[in-house]
């Protein structure tokens, strides 16, 4: 009989935002590709209330939103809720609502029902609560796994999907400007250096 042992080793912080340890390194799935830290922020609704700590993960680090667009390889974005205010309702209205703002109808079209089974997925599970972690990681080949709390929720096909999903973050209209810097790595409010 054959058995494996794995090392294991804590995760390694990079920075600390509004008390949420982000994470330096992480590796997508079981055995997945590692990727890196590019940058980190908060989004900010109507500029004082603070939604979520938004993180962007890449094989290694870009400072140009077209260059991550092109960029075929795997990659995560990830939101650590910091309010108990937030409802799927809000997230999915703020999602539509940046990804009309950044995409031609014609680009919405071709994701269209994509986009429905993603609202479908996240309206079912209602609140969104303080310090819960919803994440969207992109494998090619794969696609894009939905995991909130750890638990994947759907896999949606297609690059074009995810490059679509990054526009709301790091696209020319974001949700939040100073996230979208922050994100590329051009913002020096990272927080607390470890």
């Amino acid at each position: 009989m054959f058995v494996a042992f794995a090392a294991w080793s804590p995760p390694v912080c990079a920075v600390e935002i509004d008390g949420v340890k982000i994470e330096d390194k992480v590796t997508l799935g079981a055995g997945g590709p590692q990727l890196v830290l590019n940058g980190a922020g908060v989004r900010h609704k109507f500029a004082f209330v603070k939604v979520y700590v938004g993180s962007l993960y890449l094989t290694q680090k870009k400072s140009d939103s077209e260059d991550v667009f092109k960029d075929p390889g795997p990659k995560r974005v990830a939101m650590h809720v910091l309010t108990n205010e937030l409802t799927a309702k809000d997230l999915i209205a703020s999602m539509n609502n940046a990804l009309a703002a950044n995409l031609s109808p014609h680009e919405l079209a071709l994701i269209e029902k994509r986009i429905r089974d993603l609202n479908t997925v996240m309206s079912s599970l209602k609140t969104i609560s303080k310090g819960s972690v919803v994440q969207l990681d992109y494998i090619p080949e794969t696609g894009t796994h939905v995991v909130v709390e750890g638990k994947e929720r759907i896999t949606i096909p297609g690059e074009d999907f995810f490059r679509a999903m990054l526009h709301i973050w790091i696209g020319n209209k974001p949700v939040d400007g100073r996230l979208r810097d922050a994100m590329l790595g051009k913002s020096s409010a990272f927080g607390k250096l470890f």
